[in-house]
């Protein structure tokens, strides 16, 4: 095998549960974005732009779409004799079968595949964030400060501070504290999750640590590192990036692709974002009648109504008289006729029938899961069916194939949810 420089370790695994009924049935980084993509392209493509063509993918939560999406990584150029990428889902060892248990613990798991590259540097990422960064700039500051390991960090607004993982730096950028979702943050300057560590430094950590139950990064192995006074420095990135970790955030997301000027740009030609669309599909379909405004079509779509700032995936249809505003509708959902849609997410291979009302009615918060299903949107998972003739209102979450007994006089009212039987949310 020959060595590899740097090779990177992709958590893919997560199942991503603050999206609900949007990751029921698929994880994280398998979820469709920008109607063509999905999450996981977006670090895959940042591999191979920045010449990094040694790739571990670790899966584990409902990974069939992710590993078939993936599958030998030929749209990355990643399907290569000696690297490329390789999934890696927790599997049975002679003694005991363990589930990944944390970031670092799923690492730790795979020492054997690290090793056989004899890396000098590890590249650690997670698989459910959207933005464009060259690894190999990060990688020449590593190499400049003799670094053990660089933490890539961004600003945030001071109020947001306590989600994150925040560092304490001098004026050279070596890290003097380091805390994990702080109460009360002295710095704004946030963990994004990317790594790159020197590698007999962080195959140390993680023997050390091999016990430690749950082992995460920033909860373990940066600490530890940090009593050790390892050399740790922090990289400051200044770009797009975006955790897509909730509905909110999700939906944000996909709407800033429509803004006049776009402040995350999928049409760069020097830094593209590659996918699997092995699919054959047909040419779009905008009729006669059709509006379109400030949208992204995805191909094979039919439009014969209104669609207005949104975001439609590959295959859908739109029927006429409909109107589509702010939503985000994923590939192969059937939008009925005189359907009146704002703020609403539609996951992939729905059928909203005729006459349908979505994301209509007064606030209420969500009586299901609050915390999920809030962001004013509508929410209505995979392969779900909504019947003709109902309204549904705001904060609101749909899962499964529902009938008009579903809906007390045919509406969900606002804050309500609908998860049939033998569907997670």
């Amino acid at each position: 095998m020959i060595r590899k420089e740097m090779i990177a370790m992709l958590l893919a695994g997560g199942q991503g549960s603050r999206l609900g009924v949007l990751t029921a049935d698929v994880a994280k980084p398998a979820v469709a974005f920008g109607g063509k993509y999905r999450i996981i392209d977006f670090p895959l493509s940042n591999c191979i732009n920045s010449g990094i063509d040694t790739v571990g993918v670790l899966t584990q939560y409902q990974p069939l779409r992710l590993n078939t999406h993936i599958g030998i990584g030929i749209p990355w150029d990643l399907d290569r004799n000696n690297g490329g990428v390789t999934v890696l889902p927790p599997y049975e060892k002679s003694t005991n079968s363990e589930w990944y248990t944390g970031t670092a613990n799923a690492i730790y798991q795979n020492l054997n595949y690290m090793e056989s590259y004899n890396p000098e540097y590890v590249l650690i990422l997670s698989g459910d964030h959207i933005y464009k960064m060259d690894y190999e700039v990060m990688l020449d500051f590593h190499k400049a400060n003799d670094a053990d390991v660089t933490l890539a960090v961004m600003p945030v607004p001071y109020e947001e501070a306590s989600r994150f993982g925040i560092v304490i730096t001098d004026d050279d950028r070596r890290i003097q504290e380091f805390e994990e979702k702080p109460e009360q943050p002295r710095s704004n300057l946030a963990s994004m999750g990317i790594y790159i560590f020197s590698w007999k430094v962080l195959k140390e950590a993680l023997i050390a640590m091999k016990d430690q139950g749950n082992c995460d990064f920033g909860k373990h192995i940066i600490p530890y590192l940090h009593e050790r006074e390892s050399r740790m420095f922090a990289y400051e990135f200044n770009g797009y990036w975006k955790d897509v970790g909730t509905l909110g955030s999700y939906w944000q997301a996909n709407m800033e692709l429509i803004d006049l000027i776009p402040e995350f740009n999928l049409y760069e030609k020097y830094w593209r974002i590659y996918t699997n669309s092995s699919d054959t599909i047909e040419p779009q379909y905008i009729s006669e009648s059709a509006v379109i405004e400030q949208s992204i079509i995805g191909d094979g779509t039919e439009i014969y109504g209104e669609v207005r700032r949104s975001v439609i995936g590959a295959g859908v249809v739109i029927g006429k008289g409909s109107v589509v505003r702010d939503s985000i509708i994923m590939k192969g959902a059937v939008i009925g006729e005189n359907v009146i849609m704002d703020k609403a997410i539609i996951a992939e291979d729905c059928h909203i029938g005729n006459d349908v009302k979505i994301g209509v009615g007064q606030y209420a918060p969500n009586k299901f899961n609050p915390k999920v299903y809030a962001f004013d949107l509508a929410t209505i998972g995979e392969s779900s069916v909504i019947p003709d003739h109902v309204s549904i209102g705001k904060n609101t979450a749909i899962s499964g194939i529902t009938e008009a007994s579903d809906y007390p006089n045919g509406i969900l009212e606002s804050g309500e949810s609908i998860i049939k039987a033998g569907v997670k949310a």
